[in-house]
């Protein structure tokens, strides 16, 4: 579905992602996790057009999207759910899900019910400004409004961020249902454990580069990830 070729980005004389290459397969969940700092979040940033590429190549399926301005990127079927959720405060949940659509001239009616079915909180609601929300409501309604755009694949950065326990179970478990109906998901997340049992794929990043890759039980198992990311450290 998206693979990245030797990518690089630079802030500044900063360089923030050194020559990296990924891939998410077509109807997969794929996580990238890693410390703050390591370039997760300007590597999502730069394949939505967010960031300009300094090296390196973005494909979509057969497609290359390298340098696309972000709305053209949308439209190819490319969506950010940002770290920090970033709803419209004064705009109402539905007003809300109709910017997510901006793009389309369709009828909405049968993706906002959809929307409505995976967050049925939503929908009671509909009418109440998205500033008033909780911020696990907040955060159902931003992966809400990236759905409205039809995306093939939906990038998410840090989306369990500042949430209770119980709150982020649920987003988990909305993440796997959304997979489920047919959405490719790229993952950024802290909560590295929640997001490796997640995930088909995993990548590990530090100071901008991939150091380590291989199926999300794969690196939940391994030693040094439990020690680095986990909180576990390794038996004597």
């Amino acid at each position: 579905m998206l693979r990245i070729d030797r990518l690089q980005v630079s802030y500044g004389g900063i360089q923030a992602v050194k020559d990296i290459s990924l891939e998410v397969p077509e109807g997969k969940i794929v996580t990238l996790i890693g410390a703050n700092g390591a370039g997760k979040s300007t590597t999502l940033r730069a394949i939505a057009g967010l960031v300009p590429v300094k090296a390196g190549r973005i494909h979509l399926q057969a497609e290359d999207i390298t340098g696309l301005s972000p709305d053209r990127i949308v439209s190819k079927g490319v969506t950010l759910v940002p770290e920090g959720r970033r709803v419209f405060p004064d705009l109402t949940v539905l007003e809300n899900l109709k910017v997510g659509a901006y793009l389309r001239k369709d009828s909405l009616e049968g993706d906002i019910q959809w929307v409505y079915d995976l967050f049925p909180r939503l929908k009671e609601r509909s009418w109440q400004a998205a500033g008033t929300l909780s911020g696990g409501e907040q955060q159902m309604l931003a992966v809400g409004r990236a759905l409205m755009s039809r995306p093939k694949i939906m990038m998410m950065d840090e989306p369990s961020l500042g949430l209770a326990p119980l709150v982020v179970q649920g987003i988990f478990d909305i993440i796997r249902e959304i997979n489920r109906q047919g959405v490719t998901i790229l993952l950024i997340e802290q909560n590295a454990n929640m997001a490796l049992k997640v995930a088909d794929q995993a990548y590990v990043m530090e100071t901008g580069v991939i150091t380590r890759t291989g199926t999300g039980q794969e690196l939940l198992n391994d030693e040094s990830i439990k020690e680095a990311y986990l909180g576990k450290k390794r038996s004597k």
